[in-house]
């Protein structure tokens, strides 16, 4: 009986593996646009390290009001560039970790199903085991009443 219990599970067991599968594609494919998202706003960044070295370079040499407004205003530009890709690293952080919890809990069903499973296997293997040693003890008694020594 326990046994089946087991069997009965198995298609339950295969559909949380499916579903905890999938939990995992979508965190390794967030985990992906994380690290996207982490390198676009690495390289704004370091674009505007390198623009703002160019003031220094073009400033000590004298520089036009119209050269410096371009500057401001491209500079003010890259800002909010960089603004809005890091609430778009943000944005792609929260799914990662949204996803991460969808994957804890698949996988906590998964391992708990699997140890429901495990543990109704044992059980049958005890009631399985206790019925041989019944079968055992009373072949043993009737061999004793049957010898005559």
């Amino acid at each position: 009986m326990a046994s089946s219990r087991a069997a009965r599970l198995a298609p339950v067991v295969e559909m949380a593996e499916k579903a905890e599968k999938t939990t995992v594609q979508r965190l390794g494919h967030f985990q992906g646009q994380v690290r996207l998202a982490e390198s676009k706003l690495a390289d704004l960044e370091a674009f505007r390290l390198d623009y703002q070295e160019q003031w220094i370079v073009r400033g000590s040499s004298g520089v036009s009001g119209q050269w410096l407004l371009g500057y401001q205003g491209f500079l003010a530009q890259l800002g909010t560039a960089i603004d809005q890709q890091r609430q778009s690293l943000n944005w792609h952080q929260n799914n990662l970790n949204k996803s991460r919890e969808a994957w804890q809990q698949a996988f906590a069903r998964v391992e708990g199903l699997r140890k429901l499973v495990q543990r109704y296997r044992d059980e049958a293997q005890q009631l399985e085991d206790k019925r041989e040693q019944k079968l055992l003890d009373e072949l043993s008694q009737r061999l004793q009443r049957q010898d005559p020594y």
